[in-house]
C-alpha cells in the first residue's frame, strides 16, 4: 500500500462560507431542529431547482418514505423502482410493508427503460397488482427519460416519484430533476454535491402534500396547546445548524458543478482513447451533474477488468468503487418482482467510479490516471512478452 495521501472517492468539500451561517445561527440560539435556517435553506432550495414546494429532512432516505405514505402506501402494496441504484431507493417501500418490483435500465442512460416500465406495469395490472406509484433514479446526477416515464405513469394512473439524491443541479429539457414528478427526493449526504453532513429535501408539486410531509416529520403533532397525535409521525426534520450548512454549501454550487464537469472531461481526455474503456453515456436531452465519473472496462478489448483497475488504484491509496450491485441480486430483495433485460448486471460487472471530489487538486487527477494507465501498461507489455 501507497504511504501517499489517500483520495477518497468524493469527500465532503467545504467552501468557507458555511461557518458564517453557523455562526450567526448558534449566536441566536436557534439550535433547534426548526428555525429560520431552516426555512430559509427550503425557500433557496426551491429557488434554485424550480421546485414549488420542499421541505427539508433528515435524509433522502426519509423523504421517500415520505412520499410513500402520502401515496397510501402500505403492507401488501406495490411500488416499481429501479433496480440499478442505492438500496435507499427501495428500502423504504419495505419500511412501508409493501414490495418493490424491480425495472432494469436503458443501456444509452443507464436509468429505467421506458419500454420496460410499461411491460411491467401491464403485467403487474393484469395480475391484478396494479403499483401505486413507481421510483425512477437519476443515476450518478444523470437525468432518466422523464418524458415517456410520466406518460406511462399518467396513462396507468401511477404516481412517479424521482430519486434524484445524486443528482442536485442536473436538468432534464431545461427542468431541474426531482421537480417533474409528483415527487422529488433530494440527499445532502456527506458525499453529494453539497452537503448538510447529512439530510436530505422532499420536493412537490403540491403545497399540501408538503404541508402534511412537514406534520409527519415532526412526529405528527396536532396544534393544540399540549401533545396531541391522531396520526403516527417520524423524527425526520433536518436541524437548523444542519440546514445552515446547507446554505453555505449552496453558495458555492456553480462552482462545485463546473469542477465535477471538469474532473470527468479530465479523464475521458487522459483515458477515453483506451481500449475497451468507455464513460457513462450522456443523453441529448439532459445535463448531467457528473457527480461520480463512471467507466466500464472491456476486458476482451482492453486485457484486463474493472477489478485490476480497482486493485491497483487500492494499492496507491486510491478509492474507487464498482458501480451499484442491481437491487434484483441483493439478497435481501431475492424474492422481489423483477422485470430485467441485463444492462443492469452487464454495467455491475464491469464498471467503476472513479474519484470525483471536487476538492480534488491535479496532481490527484494525475495519481488516479496513472494508476489506470500502469494497468494497461502492464497489460500491453504482458502480450508482448507472452508466450
Amino acid at each position: 500500500m501507497s504511504d501517499a495521501p489517500r483520495i477518497y472517492l468524493s469527500p465532503p468539500h467545504l467552501c468557507g462560507r458555511e461557518l458564517d451561517f453557523v455562526q450567526r445561527a448558534l449566536a441566536s440560539n436557534w439550535v433547534a431542529p426548526v428555525g429560520p435556517d431552516l426555512d430559509s435553506f427550503e425557500r433557496e432550495l426551491c429557488r434554485y431547482t424550480k421546485a414549488r414546494h420542499a421541505v427539508a429532512l433528515a435524509s433522502g432516505t426519509a423523504a421517500i418514505h415520505l412520499a410513500l405514505i402520502l401515496l397510501d402506501v402500505g403492507p401488501g402494496d406495490e411500488v416499481i423502482c429501479s433496480t440499478f441504484t442505492f438500496a435507499g431507493s427501495a428500502f423504504p417501500i419495505i419500511h412501508q410493508g409493501a414490495i418493490p418490483v424491480f425495472v432494469d435500465s436503458d443501456p444509452e442512460s443507464w436509468t429505467m427503460e421506458p419500454e420496460l416500465l410499461e411491460h411491467a406495469l401491464r403485467d403487474r395490472i393484469r395480475k391484478g397488482r396494479k403499483p401505486k406509484g413507481a421510483i425512477v433514479v437519476h443515476l450518478y446526477g444523470q437525468a432518466a427519460d422523464m418524458d415517456p416515464l410520466l406518460d406511462i405513469c399518467a396513462r396507468y394512473g401511477v404516481a412517479l416519484i424521482e430519486d434524484a439524491a445524486e443528482s442536485l443541479g442536473a436538468f432534464y429539457k431545461g427542468r431541474h430533476t426531482g421537480t417533474l414528478g409528483r415527487f422529488g427526493v433530494l440527499s445532502f449526504n456527506g458525499n453529494k454535491i453539497i452537503t448538510t453532513s447529512g439530510g436530505g429535501t422532499l420536493l412537490g408539486q403540491s403545497e399540501e402534500d408538503i404541508a402534511r410531509a412537514r406534520s409527519l416529520a415532526t412526529q405528527a403533532r396536532e396544534p393544540y396547546p399540549h401533545y396531541e397525535h391522531v396520526r403516527i409521525g417520524y423524527n425526520y426534520r433536518l436541524s437548523n445548524i444542519a440546514a445552515a450548512i446547507g446554505r453555505g454549501q449552496l453558495t458555492a454550487i456553480d462552482d462545485r458543478l463546473m469542477r465535477r464537469r471538469a474532473i470527468y472531461e479530465y479523464y475521458v481526455r487522459r483515458l477515453g482513447a483506451l481500449s475497451g474503456i468507455a464513460f457513462m453515456p450522456e443523453p441529448a436531452y439532459g445535463g448531467g451533474n457528473r457527480w461520480l465519473t463512471c467507466l466500464t472496462v472491456d476486458p476482451a478489448l482492453a486485457g484486463f477488468d474493472h477489478e485490476a483497475v480497482r486493485q491497483a488504484l487500492e494499492r496507491e491509496n486510491i478509492e474507487t468503487r464498482p458501480l451499484w450491485k442491481p437491487m434484483h441480486l441483493q439478497p435481501v430483495f431475492a424474492r422481489c418482482p423483477a422485470y430485467v433485460n441485463g444492462v443492469s448486471e452487464s454495467l455491475f460487472a464491469r464498471g467503476l467510479c472513479l474519484p470525483s471530489g471536487t476538492s480534488m487538486s491535479e496532481s490527484d487527477l494525475d495519481r488516479v490516471v496513472d494508476g489506470v494507465l500502469s494497468v494497461s501498461a502492464r497489460e500491453r507489455r504482458s502480450v508482448r512478452v507472452g508466450p
